[in-house]
This record gives C-alpha cells, structure tokens and sequence, in this order.
C-alpha cells in the first residue's frame, strides 16, 4: 500500500518521498482515512509506530483543501502534547509535510521566552503545536484565539494525565468551538480518564487499536544484570567500554540520579549529558540535537524529559534504574528496536528491585533473562516476592524512595472524580513543560 492509495494528496507524499518514507504504517493506514472522513478518532498507538504523520497528514490536508489564507488570522488546528521535547518533534514533522503547501505552524511551551511566541501568533498560523500549561499562559493573556480551531489533536492523552494536565486540558476543551470540530485522541492506554474524557469532548469516536497495550516489538533483545545498588555505575561503565562510540540512552529514576551518572561518565571518558525537567529549555535541546546528531554519545535522561526523543536506529537502551511503574519500561524500550532494526534493552537490577522486575515480567507475560557479570555479581539473591517497600534495606539510595520525585514519570494515585493531582512543585495545568532464559542465551520475543 502507498500513501497516495489513502488519499494523500501529491504535495504531501511528495515530501514523504523526499523523507525516504514509501509505505504507510499499520497506524497511517488506519487513522488517515478516518480522518479525512472527519471522524473523531480514538486511536490506541504506542511510541515509534508513525502516529504523528497518522493524525498530521490528513489534518494538513484537510487544512489545505479548505482554501489556504494568508496574513494574520488565528489557527485552525490544534495539537496538545505532555512536553516540551514532544512539541518541537511534531512541529518540525509537520514542517517537513507542509514543506509544498501553503500552510504555516508555531510551537509554543513553558521554558521559552513569550515574545517570540507573541510574534509567531501575530503573524498569523494554521497550525498551533503546544504543551497545555504554555497554552493556558497564552489563554489567560488573550494573546492567541482558539475560535477558529476546526481540528483538535491530543498526543499521547496518557502522558498528560500521568502527569497532572486533566484540569488544564478541560479548561482549554471548554474554550474551543464544539461545532464542526474535528478531536482525535492518541494514547498508548485507555485507562477511565481516557474515556471519560472521550465521552465528555468527542463526537460518536470510532475507536482503533493497531498493536495490544503494553506489547514490545519482536526485534528488541531483553536482558538484565544482578548487580548492587553501590556497583550499577561501574557496571555501566565496564559494559559501555566494549563499544564507547555505540549510541546509548540510560534512564534513571530521578533528576539528581540522571546529573550525577552523567558527570561519572564525562569523568570517565565518555560524551554524556543529562536530560530531565531541571534544565533549561536551551539545554535540552543542545543535548537533544548532539545526541540525534552523533555527537553526544549517551544521554541519561528520566522518564518525562525523554519524551520526543525519535531516533531511526537508536542501538540500546539502559534501564540504570527500574521504573516503578511497569507500563514505563515498554516506553522507555520503544525507542529501540524500530522499523525493523535490531535493538537491546538491558536493566541493571539491584536485589531490592526484585518486586519491579517481577512487575515487569508479568506486564510483558515473559521472563527477562538475568545474566550476573564477573566482578560485578549482587551480594544477595533478587527479593522477587512482596513489595519494594518491604524489600527496602537502609544504604541502598534512590532504589529506596516510595516513589519517584517530581518530573520522574511516577504516576500518582487517581483523586476522586478520576482527576489525578499534579506533581509536586507543578500548578494543575502548568508546565512544559518500552523470552524465557534458554540455554543458547536468548529468550523468547513477543510479537507486536
């Protein structure tokens, strides 16, 4: 199937020929011809599956065939994503489809001056792309005009709600016209919100769901390593040092975990940089550019702040510390293993992070094969049974904390009325802002 047989229009696939990109996704296939149906969609679709070009296709086209206009006017469409990395990724997707149509788009989000963005919504655009509590900012100042929205596109609801955005995204939906608006929904998992929010806002939604929740693609290798909480660095360091240039993403738990392994490593010898909500916007993007660019060779990065990371081929991903939340392991690894290529997911796992992997394991219905490194081996048995709190033993750092500070990715407990509260130090609505062990050593994979 091509993109021109989904009704695509030649301007567009022209740019995707030019992107290198020939064949449609199982998401594109689905979602663009809904949508230049103007079906509100709900569509269930993981990281790295092509959803942005899913919902940003038939939107610019549907933008284009209504008569392009020029000068100052307010935009047409709107695209709401949890960050501020996400943002910049779809702005400059769209860009690039938009690269032989008359139609032009903005980003704004928190972490950037006002006045640029100001400039940008004076001038007039079709396409706005920005993170809810910038858009609020822009709200309350009536420095943008949301009358004229015709299509609404929610990336990645899930993420907003993890991290406390309900309140601001209701407040932004009871501001747009709901005549004629088109809303298409994506997230990786349907949970309660998701629907409520779906029954609220959409119109008779039809709803797809082109791979199962919590699946990784066939092509990723998953093991992992016993090893003490005191060792993990050391142990990074001895398995980076068989291919220092091989471009790797490590995650850790916290913001102050991800500074420190960063500093270890640049002491090291390694190109490393740290990426998490602490740093300034300008920062973020330098590490985010030289790591995309070859130049940075691993970036430490939690949970949140590695949202818009897309690389064709990243190589491997580090768990330096297991996510307490098992749903974040299958994004974390999505960033390996895509269109086909070959991709490792390696955890360090620390006895007391027993309870986690175990999590973990029965998310993906298979074991992770654990393999203990000469030198480096745990000084006591993984504590799989009960929970992380019970497995806790003083001196063992960050693997103790009940749940991960502000910025981390933790999901916090649903409030009642399904509103979860925003994390700590974050205003509601505000901010930027992934086998069985056999005797050949591998393990068996789940298919998409």
């Amino acid at each position: 199937m091509s993109f021109s047989s989904l009704g695509l229009k030649p301007e567009l696939v022209r740019a995707l020929d030019a992107m290198g990109y020939t064949s449609p996704t199982p998401i594109q296939e689905r979602a663009i011809p809904r949508v230049l149906e103007g079906r509100d969609l709900l569509a269930g679709a993981q990281t790295g599956t092509g959803k942005t070009a899913a919902f940003s296709l038939p939107v610019l086209q549907r933008l284009h065939d209504a008569a392009p206009q020029r000068g100052p006017r307010p935009p047409r469409a709107l695209v709401l994503t949890p960050t501020r990395e996400l943002a910049l990724q779809v702005h400059d997707n769209i860009r690039s489809y938009a690269k032989h149509l008359r139609l032009s788009s903005t980003v704004i989000f928190g972490g950037a001056g006002m006045n640029p963005q100001l400039e940008a919504l004076r001038r007039g655009v079709d396409v706005l792309v920005a993170t809810p509590g910038r858009l609020i900012d822009h709200i309350e100042r009536r420095s943008v005009d949301l009358s004229k929205i015709e299509v609404l596109v929610l990336d990645e609801a899930d993420r907003m709600l993890d991290m406390g955005f309900l309140p601001a995204m209701k407040r932004i939906l009871g501001v747009l016209p709901r005549q004629n608006r088109q809303t298409l929904l994506f997230s990786a998992t349907f949970a309660s919100e998701i629907k409520q929010l779906a029954q609220q806002f959409m119109r008779d939604p039809e709803e797809i769901q082109v791979t199962p929740q919590n699946t990784v693609v066939a092509t990723v290798e998953h093991r992992g390593h016993p090893v003490d909480t005191s060792r993990k660095r050391d142990l990074l360091l001895h398995l980076m040092a068989a291919n220092s240039r091989r471009q790797t993403l490590v995650f850790t738990r916290t913001k102050h975990g991800a500074n420190r392994l960063a500093e270890f490593l640049e002491k090291a010898g390694m190109r490393a940089a740290a990426i998490h909500g602490n740093k300034s916007q300008s920062a973020r993007v330098k590490a985010l550019t030289e790591f995309k660019n070859g130049k940075c060779t691993v970036l430490v990065a939690t949970d949140i702040a590695a949202r818009g990371i897309d690389i064709d081929q990243l190589p491997v991903v580090v768990n330096f510390d297991l996510p307490t939340i098992a749903e974040d392991y299958v994004h974390r690894i999505g960033r390996t293993g895509r269109n086909g290529s070959s991709g490792e997911a390696i955890s360090l796992v620390a006895p007391e992070e027993g309870p986690l992997l175990r999590d973990i394991q029965k998310l993906l219905r298979q074991d992770i094969q654990m393999t203990s490194i000469e030198g480096f081996e745990a000084s006591s048995p993984l504590q799989m049974n009960g929970s992380l709190k019970a497995a806790r033993r003083p001196g063992h750092g960050q693997a103790q904390r009940n749940a991960r500070p502000a910025g981390s990715g933790q999901k916090k407990p649903a409030a009642p009325g399904g509103n979860r509260p925003p994390r700590q130090g974050q205003h509601s609505g505000r901010g930027g802002g992934q086998g069985r062990p056999n005797s050949g050593g591998g393990q068996r994979r789940q298919a998409i």
